[in-house]
C-alpha cells in the first residue's frame, strides 16, 4: 500500500501541528518554527482585511432578533432546504470546485489558513462564530435567521492564532497563538487582554466551568499545562506533561490532552484539575485531533482521536468491555476502504460531535468532510470534495448548523502554497444529515 501521508515539506515545519513532515514524522524543534512563521508571512505578502470592529454589547445582543431557537428552524431547521437541498441563500449557480456542496460562504473571511471555528454557547441568544487563523487575527460573525453573516468584530495576536473558545455566558473569547500568549477578548468592551504566557507556542485553549471555580485551561509546547484566573498574571496551577502539547479537549469534569510522541493523558477537574490516567496511544502515527462525547446521562464517557494516518480511533474511559466497545476506523482516504489498490491517505483536520445526536464529524487534508454514527459503526455522509483541505469544524449549540473552514493545512509543503487561493468558511444544514441511523 502506498501511503501519502498529510505531509509538510519541511518536516522541520509542522507548522503547529498542522500535520507531519515527509519521511519520518519526527518532533520539530522549536526554533524552527520562527522559520515556518517567517516563510509563511514572506509567501502571504498580503495585507490584513479591515473589519468593521463593532461592540457585541448586550443591548446589541438583544436587538439582534434572533433570540429562539425556533426562528433559527426556519433557515436551518429540520423543514428548509438549506444547505443539504443543494441551494442556499446565495443560489444554487455556484458549481466551482472551491464550493461543491453549495453552502453558504461566510462573508469576509481570514485572509490566511484558518486553525479554529467555535460556535456560540447556548446561553447567548443567537448564533455568533468565531474563527481564529494564520493572519495573526481571530474575527467574530453574527449568523442571521437568514443565513447572513454579517462581520462583528476582530482582534489581533503578534502571531498565527492557533485555538480559541468562549465563556460559558458568550461574554468573552479566550485566544491561544504562537506569540506565547492568551487573550481575553471582552465582547461588551471589544477590549482584549493577556491573560497567559507560556515558554512556547500555545496550542489549545479551554474554558473550565466547575461549581467551585473557573478558569481557563491552555496547553502549549513547553511541555506544560496550565490553569489559569483571568484575574490574575500567575497560573492557578501548572502540570508538567511528557511531550508537547499537540490537541486537547474539555467536558466538564473531564479532559484529554494529546502530545507529541503520541501521549494521551486523561485530567480530572472535580474540586482541582488532576492527572487521572494516561493511555496507550489507540493510533500507530502522529495524533492530529480529538474530541470528547458523551453518554445518554449527557456525562463525558470517552473521546474521539485523529492522527494524520486518515484513521479515527473512538475510546471509551472505563468500557464494559474494552476489546469490544473500542475500536479505530478509517477515513479521509481515496479509494474509499478498498486496500487492493494504492491509496493516498490524508490527515484527520479536526473532529466535532453533534450536541444533539452525539454523531460526529471529521473533516480531513483531502477537502471532505464526512458524517459518522460511532455506535451504529457507519458512515451518515460523504461531501463532494474540495480544491483545498478543510482544517477546522464546528456544530452551533442546537446542532442545527455545520461550519466547516476551507484552507490550505501546509500538507504539501509550501511548494503547494498558492497566495492567490482564498479562504472560505461555509455554513451547512445539520438538522436531518446527522441523525443517527436506525437500528434495526
Amino acid at each position: 500500500m502506498v501511503l501519502y501521508r498529510s505531509s509538510m515539506n519541511i518536516g522541520a515545519a509542522v507548522c503547529l501541528v498542522l500535520t507531519c513532515g515527509r519521511g519520518r514524522c519526527g518532533s520539530p524543534r522549536m526554533e524552527r518554527i520562527s522559520r515556518c512563521i517567517s516563510l509563511r508571512s514572506w509567501l502571504r505578502s498580503r495585507r490584513w482585511m479591515k473589519l468593521e470592529c463593532t461592540s457585541l454589547s448586550t443591548e446589541k445582543l438583544e436587538k439582534a432578533t434572533c433570540v429562539a431557537n425556533t426562528h433559527t428552524m426556519s433557515l436551518f431547521g429540520t423543514t428548509s432546504g438549506f444547505g443539504a437541498g443543494g441551494t442556499g441563500v446565495f443560489g444554487n449557480a455556484t458549481t466551482d470546485s472551491h464550493n461543491p456542496m453549495k453552502d453558504v460562504e461566510v462573508t469576509s473571511p481570514p485572509d490566511d489558513s484558518i486553525s479554529c471555528l467555535a460556535f456560540s454557547p447556548p446561553t447567548m441568544p443567537g448564533n455568533f462564530l468565531i474563527g481564529g487563523s494564520w493572519a495573526n487575527d481571530v474575527r467574530c460573525w453574527e449568523v442571521q435567521d437568514n443565513g447572513q453573516t454579517v462581520p462583528k468584530a476582530q482582534q489581533m495576536h503578534t502571531g498565527p492564532v492557533l485555538d480559541a473558545c468562549w465563556s460559558d455566558d458568550g461574554s468573552k473569547v479566550f485566544t491561544a497563538s504562537c506569540d506565547k500568549t492568551a487573550k481575553m477578548w471582552d465582547l461588551n468592551s471589544n477590549q482584549a487582554m493577556q491573560i497567559a504566557q507560556h515558554e512556547g507556542p500555545i496550542k489549545s485553549i479551554h474554558w473550565i466551568k466547575a461549581p467551585n471555580y473557573s478558569c481557563i485551561m491552555t496547553g502549549s509546547w513547553d511541555k506544560t499545562l496550565k490553569f489559569w484566573d483571568t484575574r490574575s498574571p500567575n497560573p492557578m496551577m501548572s502540570l508538567q506533561m511528557p511531550e508537547r502539547s499537540y490537541c486537547a479537549d474539555v467536558v466538564y469534569p473531564m479532559a484529554v490532552v494529546a502530545t507529541a510522541d503520541r501521549g494521551l493523558i486523561v485530567y480530572q477537574l472535580e474540586n482541582q484539575p488532576s492527572e487521572f490516567r494516561r493511555i496507550d496511544s489507540p493510533l500507530k502515527h502522529q495524533h492530529r485531533c480529538v474530541a470528547i462525547f458523551k453518554d445518554k446521562q449527557n456525562k463525558p464517557t470517552g473521546f474521539a482521536l485523529g492522527s494524520i494516518e486518515g484513521r479515527v480511533a473512538i475510546h471509551y474511559i472505563n468500557p464494559p468491555n474494552p476489546a469490544k466497545d473500542n475500536f479505530t476506523f478509517k477515513c479521509h482516504r481515496s479509494n474509499g476502504t478498498n486496500t487492493t489498490t494504492p491509496q493516498d491517505i490524508y490527515a484527520v483536520n479536526a473532529i466535532s460531535f453533534h450536541p444533539v445526536h452525539g454523531t460526529l464529524a471529521t473533516v480531513g487534508s483531502d477537502g471532505r468532510f464526512s458524517f459518522w454514527d460511532k455506535d451504529a459503526r457507519t458512515k451518515l455522509k460523504t461531501s463532494e470534495q474540495l480544491d483545498q483541505p478543510i482544517t477546522a469544524c464546528a456544530f452551533n449549540s442546537n446542532g442545527n448548523i455545520f461550519a466547516y473552514a476551507s484552507s490550505y493545512d501546509w500538507s504539501k509543503g509550501h511548494e503547494y502554497y498558492n497566495p492567490q487561493k482564498k479562504n472560505y468558511i461555509f455554513l451547512r444544514n445539520a438538522a436531518e444529515e446527522l441523525k443517527p441511523r436506525n437500528k434495526k
